[in-house]
């Protein structure tokens, strides 16, 4: 809980963590309308996977884009204005009238998100290398906690009634927040790094921490887009316990991340990781019960396995040597969203033609595969 202390007491290591909250306030208020967009527009699994595949898709194409950006404005300028787009593109999916705006509306909302995604985490590297502190894990505790917000909002739908109302009103809050704590980074550029040519040696564990990004970020994203709609279509459970798998998995996220520094520190990177697998695996075991209680758990536990493993790999790529922090990052967000990019339309896919059902076997195996890498990892002395 160091790292959180850190935070709460000071506004320049705030001021960022706020930014991270933001970002999954915004997803998450989305994440609990989209059963209600699917009715909306009338779409099927399958149609609903390929505009989720839209939203990642827009924030994969900001990762080629996004470190010159960064370098051309400044880390702390970019990080601002993210925050102004996501406010405004967050609005555009819940009011599209039909598929095609709905697709359109949200690649928009995913490259902003890409764009703030990559600033905010070289934000908090270059802060953590200039100040000599560690945040990064209580940083994504705060993303966490977003979603903690929108979760527990999810209880006001049938209150508000209107999606666009509703993140209206998140976003006047958000960006008022963000207005008052923005002079803390605004002006922070990435401090200049002597460039060091490529070597295999030096990307072989990254690039398999990449790899185990790929598969934990698509998990992470799956059961973000398609708790709610397990919870109602198999487990059958009330409107009112909708979002109570998202609402679970946020929470749990949140308490591993505000804790995760301090593990991180005692065992390790790689075992650290292992344990997270092995949690998310019974997280999913829980979850493929079939029974509202033990899903609604099995959704915690998945947030709490996977809380700590993002984190580090942005640690680890906005730190190698030789390399731009915002370089790193967006080569670690590259390989893990691409999970977030093709995830999504193949688990619709299997949910229409086979069952939603058979796509959370499928992160079941995912999560498995991660604890093999790590294993991998470990025999190589990495």
């Amino acid at each position: 809980m160091k790292s959180l202390r850190l935070i709460l007491s000071n506004p320049r290591y705030f001021a960022p963590a706020f930014v991270f909250a933001s970002l999954n306030i915004w997803f998450g208020t989305w994440a609990i309308y989209i059963p209600h967009v699917k009715e909306k527009l009338e779409i099927d699994k399958s149609e609903l996977g390929i505009a989720i595949f839209f939203l990642s898709f827009g924030v994969f194409t900001m990762f080629p884009l996004a470190s010159k950006i960064i370098n051309r404005f400044g880390v702390g300028k970019v990080t601002w204005w993210g925050v102004v787009f996501c406010s405004l593109c967050a609005l555009l999916p819940l009011a599209a009238s039909n598929y095609y705006l709905l697709c359109g509306s949200l690649f928009l909302f995913g490259a902003s998100n890409g764009l703030t995604d990559i600033a905010m985490n070289t934000l908090v590297t270059e802060l953590e290398k200039k100040d000599n502190v560690q945040f990064m894990s209580a940083a994504h505790g705060f993303f966490s906690l977003g979603g903690v917000v929108a979760g527990l909002s999810s209880f006001l739908i049938s209150v508000i009634g209107n999606p666009v109302v509703h993140m209206g009103i998140t976003v006047i809050v958000v960006l008022l927040v963000s207005l008052y704590c923005k002079g803390q980074y605004v002006a922070i550029k990435a401090a200049p790094v002597e460039k060091e040519p490529f070597s295999l040696k030096l990307f072989k564990p990254l690039f398999i921490l990449g790899c185990i990004g790929f598969v934990s970020m698509g998990s992470e994203g799956a059961i973000v887009d398609w708790s709610a709609l397990f919870l109602k279509e198999i487990t059958m459970a009330p409107e009112a316990l909708i979002g109570a798998g998202f609402l679970g998995f946020s929470t749990a996220m949140t308490l591993g991340r505000f804790l995760g520094d301090g593990i991180s520190e005692k065992i390790g990177s790689i075992r650290i990781v292992a344990l997270g697998a092995i949690i998310a695996i019974l997280g999913f075991c829980s979850v493929l019960s079939g029974n509202t209680t033990l899903a609604i758990i099995g959704f915690a536990l998945n947030g709490l396995g996977f809380s700590v493993m993002v984190p580090e790999l942005f640690r680890i790529g906005g730190k190698v040597k030789g390399v731009e922090s915002s370089q790193g990052v967006a080569f670690i967000a590259g390989t893990g969203y691409s999970g977030f990019l093709i995830g999504p339309v193949i688990l619709g896919f299997v949910a229409e033609n086979y069952s939603l059902r058979t796509s959370f076997w499928i992160l079941l195996g995912c999560s498995m595969l991660v604890l093999l890498a790590t294993q991998y990892l470990r025999r190589g002395g990495n």
